[in-house]
């Protein structure tokens, strides 16, 4: 039978410790087991008594925090979005709904997710009176892209001392759990030089847009006959006194592939800042897509990670805030994606004006995904990122497609203005 004392209540316990101690009382406790272990030889050595001082002492602060602990409102609003590397703030307003007075109250996470830090504490409120109110900001950061879990933001106090957090009851109103998008940093391109041709796309700006079709209209012209009754103006018909129709332009855009490689061989674990190779490849797919957000392409985004996610962006058919949501969760493919890639890519190879291919390494399956591009017409781009030496040559292909090859320390300090 399993003891309810074990395993993952102890894991809490630890926790619940970690989180409500301070950085002084986390120093205070290790001078306590110091004190302990030397005066574990003999009670007459002078470090027994010190060791009991310093017991005596957390007693009487605990014993004193609790019964001044206090009663506070905590209002405010979590960020939902932030970018990796930089730092982002958060308000919260504090108030004291007590009939005496608060000491040295703040508010802040006891417990965030361990790729996200708090960079700079909320501040100590050394007094809040009986329905005062007071504001403090927290500002965390976070070194990797991603989606965590932001916990509830409680309201505390560490009188006497300054050893213990003494959390306040919740409040209804409170900022209450949500998750933290943390978009790809990147550094915007001035320009990309993209061989592109307009392809004729069925169904024109319904396509792109979503709207129902809607040719562009670019005038009048004399009724011929075969011409559809629904393009007649009767308003010309009457002026002229002749069969007038309108007449539209079938949509002809550019419509471009941005395909990005996640794959990452082996089994080794990734460090706190992710494989570099994999971030500065996400980040150099979030800059092109910025790029070529600007302009009149609409753009399919195939990320192949331990799931395949096809996105269409461009033309007003998505904010470039959904592609850095997709980007934002692409993760490390430790299997061969490109057998997934290739055909979902080929089946729309007819209607692709362009493929730029964000890689990282280049080999068979990654060159069989381009020569399908290229057999197909497509004019085909290839963005490789790494820092060792690619396992198969690209020279024989530099003939038929654009190569560029970056590092990623490149590629992370912005090195690539233009492609």
């Amino acid at each position: 039978m399993r003891l309810p004392f074990t395993g993952s209540f102890w894991r809490q316990l630890g926790d619940l410790l970690l989180s409500s101690t301070t950085r002084e009382g986390k120093t205070f406790a290790v001078a306590i087991v110091m004190a302990a272990s030397i005066s574990s030889a003999s009670l007459d050595i002078p470090a027994f008594h010190l060791l009991s001082a310093l017991c005596a002492l957390v007693l009487v602060a605990y014993a004193a925090g609790m019964l001044r602990k206090p009663r506070l409102r905590v209002r405010g609003e979590l960020a939902a979005r932030a970018v990796a590397g930089e730092a982002v703030a958060m308000e919260f307003t504090l108030e004291n709904t007590m009939r005496r007075a608060a000491f040295d109250v703040s508010a802040g996470f006891l417990k965030l997710p361990v790729e996200v830090r708090v960079a700079t504490e909320a501040a100590l409120v050394p007094v809040l009176e009986p329905g005062e109110r007071t504001t403090v900001a927290v500002t965390l950061t976070t070194a990797r892209r991603g989606l965590y879990e932001l916990p509830d933001v409680r309201a505390f106090s560490t009188f006497p001392l300054n050893l213990c957090r003494f959390r306040a009851p919740r409040n209804a109103d409170r900022p209450r759990a949500r998750p933290l998008i943390v978009y790809p940093h990147f550094h915007p391109l001035s320009a990309i030089d993209v061989p592109v041709s307009a392809r004729y796309q069925p169904g024109g700006i319904a396509l792109s847009s979503n709207v129902g079709e809607s040719p562009e209209y670019i005038g009048n012209r004399p009724y011929r006959a075969g011409d559809s009754t629904r393009h007649l103006d009767f308003r010309a018909w009457a002026r002229l006194a002749q069969p007038v129709v309108r007449e539209y332009q079938e949509e002809y855009y550019c419509r471009l592939a941005l395909v990005l490689d996640t794959y990452v061989p082996g089994k080794k674990k990734p460090p706190r800042e992710g494989f570099p190779n994999l971030e500065a490849a996400v980040s150099m797919s979030a800059a092109i897509a910025d790029a070529l957000g600007r302009g009149e392409y609409v753009i399919d985004i195939f990320a192949a990670g331990p799931k395949l996610h096809v996105f269409r962006a461009g033309r007003h058919t998505a904010h470039f805030e959904n592609v850095l949501e997709i980007l934002a969760g692409v993760d490390a493919c430790r299997s061969n994606p490109f057998e997934e890639v290739t055909p979902a890519l080929t089946d729309e190879l007819a209607n692709i004006s362009t493929v730029i291919c964000v890689l990282l390494d280049w080999d068979e399956a990654r060159e069989g995904l381009v020569r399908a591009a290229i057999d197909c017409g497509c004019a085909v781009k290839v963005i490789l990122v790494r820092d060792e030496e690619p396992t198969m040559p690209l020279a024989h292909l530099s003939d038929t497609c654009d190569i560029a090859r970056y590092t990623s320390a490149a590629v992370s300090r912005g090195e690539v203005d233009a492609l």
